[in-house]
């Protein structure tokens, strides 16, 4: 499948016509269908982050796992972070987690990665969310991080992704250049011949095909 900036932002602009009004600000998806991959294979599945250039229209939401000291510095510039320490992972209820999980991107400093995967793989994992390291600054990558979008392929059986790129307030032209920088991003481990399908939806819209 090829894509092109021209052909995305009509498929957009046919998502974003039907937005009608809502309470809230919705978010545009981009879901990606492929074929012949085996993604029973680890080596197979996408889990990667791209910088939308554009922005996200809105900011991701963050749950950042680290040492009270660290947290404390992190707050000091990002106040609406949901921040645990290592003692809150291992005590919180997995309910709990799983409503993170529906809305939220997880984050951990280097050395406390293992203790989330130990409690929070069972749910993080299949769902995509699986907990990033905070390496480098981490001021800065927690800037970086409220403005990328998150691909990755969920479960072993499923042949898609679907992320959020840009909110309905954006213009088509600028979620489109958003949607080809997570294009060329899956290209450097998928073959576009490897993309059965692509839609654009708004969070309560019906999908527009991408091409059609």
């Amino acid at each position: 499948m090829d894509f092109k900036k021209d052909v995305i932002v009509a498929a957009l602009e046919k998502a974003l016509a039907s937005k009608g009004k809502r309470k809230f600000k919705q978010s545009v998806e981009f879901i990606v269908n492929f074929r012949g991959i085996d993604f029973n294979k680890p080596e197979n599945r996408l889990n990667v982050e791209v910088k939308l250039p554009k922005g996200r229209g809105k900011e991701n939401k963050l749950v950042v796992v680290g040492d009270e000291s660290a947290l404390h510095e992190l707050k000091k510039d990002f106040p609406d972070l949901l921040t645990f320490t290592p003692k809150d992972v291992e005590e919180m209820d997995k309910k709990k987690v799983k409503l993170l999980a529906k809305d939220h991107l997880f984050y951990a400093f280097p050395k406390n990665i293992a203790v989330v995967a130990k409690n929070w793989a069972k749910i993080l994992g299949p769902r995509g969310k699986s907990p990033r390291p905070l390496v480098g600054n981490p001021k800065e990558a927690i800037a970086t991080a409220k403005n990328t979008a998150r691909v990755a392929t969920r479960g072993k059986n499923l042949p898609t992704v679907h992320t959020v790129v840009g909110s309905e307030d954006m213009d088509a032209s600028d979620i489109a250049e958003n949607i080809l920088a997570v294009v060329e991003t899956m290209k450097k481990k998928i073959a576009t011949t490897n993309i059965k399908s692509a839609f654009v939806k708004l969070s309560m819209g019906s999908p527009a095909k991408v091409g059609e």
